[in-house]
């Protein structure tokens, strides 16, 4: 399943910052949808996602009746993004593999 969208970059405080892009509602409803077939059982759903020219493996979050996707520092370093930042996204979400 491949989804592309457009979010704002948010940060997250806790012990470090954290940076993280929400998916608009309607890819959040598709991944919703679905999610039986995605994740592996406690919420997260395993990505790879290009932002820019940077490709990287990661994990969404389910989060308040949505899904937040995680910036690694390297991402956000590589393509000069910051809180705040509106960017353009593309996943592609794998069936989880059962056995």
């Amino acid at each position: 399943m491949e989804l592309e969208f457009e979010g704002q970059v948010i940060e997250w405080r806790g012990p470090a910052p954290y940076y993280f892009v929400p998916l608009p509602e309607n890819e959040a409803g598709v991944i919703e949808d679905h999610k039986a077939m995605l994740t592996y059982g406690w919420g997260a759903i395993p990505a790879a996602a290009t932002l820019g020219d940077t490709e990287f493996t990661t994990s969404l979050f389910p989060r308040e009746g949505g899904y937040l996707l995680p910036l690694k520092d390297a991402v956000r370093k590589a393509e000069g993004i910051g809180k705040g930042d509106t960017v353009v996204v593309r996943l592609t979400l794998q069936v989880a593999d059962r056995h």
